[in-house]
């Protein structure tokens, strides 16, 4: 609360992409994670949604195109809609881990396609784009002149060995990295998200320049949350232990009670909080998720709700506490089982 408190709130300073410290804060996010970020790249938002919309208008005309995996979450159809942009999906496949199916982004690009967006980590799936995907998207916004728009939301959030961020590195196209204190901080109430902005000197000038015009039209961002944003962004380690331990013992349980089960099992899941079943498509994954949502008194989500292309999905949470979450799933196997003695 007391960071909330700061007198300097009563001060008007319309500053379009951010006061200064509260973008200073999120360089120092960014240098735990080997990126040097300068203040002058980050743009404040008031939700990574509104970064979409900023970014959908910044980048595309009515009709313009953009591409995206499948599956992942829904939210971004209708972001795309608000804005007239068109999504188009690439899939991907499950084979030990989740693939992009070479040339399959490629082969969907249009004189129409402004953008490409990633999910690093995904969601649902929780897995990391791989060093030779990363490449190869870099490679095609590159060769093309497509932006790249990175949703890092879940980075922080490691199941097992943790993946660089996109804000790290060399940046051979244009590209816009997207997080905020949502997950970061466990603080979806407190609206505050940015975008960084990197790439070739000339189109990240160009970039930044009309990124600010957008966001001095809003200036949505309000003073108290800004000031706030150092004293949150620096305490975020102690909600991220919580959270990571809770997941990674909630998986663990799973594994436990998955055991030897031949109908249902997991995906291999690298970061977040959700992880995907695979269960028996003996029925649509919609029933499923409402005979264990009424009867059973379980809450899941469908596969299709992600995109996934076929019947047989769910999608569940690992925050639960420990023993909600056991008994949960202990549910999710007895509906299982007796659905395919039917």
């Amino acid at each position: 609360m007391a960071a909330l408190t700061s007198e300097r709130s009563l001060q008007y300073v319309p500053e379009p992409l951010g006061l200064a410290e509260a973008r200073a804060a999120v360089c120092e996010y960014y240098r735990a994670h080997n990126a040097a970020v300068l203040p002058n790249q980050v743009c404040l938002t008031t939700s990574t949604s509104e970064a979409y919309s900023f970014l959908f208008r910044l980048l595309c005309d009515p009709g313009d195109e953009v591409l995206i995996a499948q599956p992942s979450y829904p939210l971004f159809d209708f972001l795309a809609d608000l804005d007239s942009v068109r999504l188009v999906s690439y899939p991907l496949f499950y084979d030990h881990g989740w693939q992009t199916e070479p040339g399959a982004i490629e082969a969907r690009l249009t004189p129409r396609t402004r953008a490409i967006v990633v999910v690093h980590p995904n969601n649902p799936t929780g897995h990391y784009v791989s060093a030779a995907d990363r490449a190869e998207l870099n490679r095609l916004c590159a060769q093309h002149r497509l932006a790249l728009i990175v949703d890092e939301v879940f980075l922080d959030y490691a199941l097992g060995a943790p993946a660089p961020s996109f804000a790290a590195g060399e940046h051979v196209a244009l590209t816009f990295v997207l997080s905020g204190l949502s997950k970061v901080a466990g603080l979806p109430q407190m609206k505050a998200s940015w975008i960084v902005t990197a790439g070739p000197d000339e189109l990240e000038r160009e970039a930044l320049a009309r990124l600010e015009l957008i966001a001095d039209t809003f200036l949505s961002m309000n003073a108290p949350v800004q000031h706030a944003l150092p004293a949150w962004l620096g305490g975020r380690g102690q909600i991220q232990s919580q959270i990571t331990a809770r997941t990674r013992s909630n998986l663990a349980v799973l594994d436990t009670l998955l055991g030897d089960n031949v109908m249902v099992s997991r995906l291999t899941v690298e970061a977040g909080w959700y992880a995907v079943l695979r269960v028996p498509a003996v029925g649509s994954d919609d029933a499923l998720a409402v005979t264990l949502a009424e009867t059973w008194g379980v809450l899941v989500h469908p596969g299709h709700y992600y995109g996934f292309d076929r019947e047989g999905w769910l999608v569940v949470s690992l925050l639960p506490p420990l023993d909600e979450f056991k008994q949960g799933i202990e549910r999710v196997l007895s509906c299982c089982a007796e659905r395919s003695d039917l």
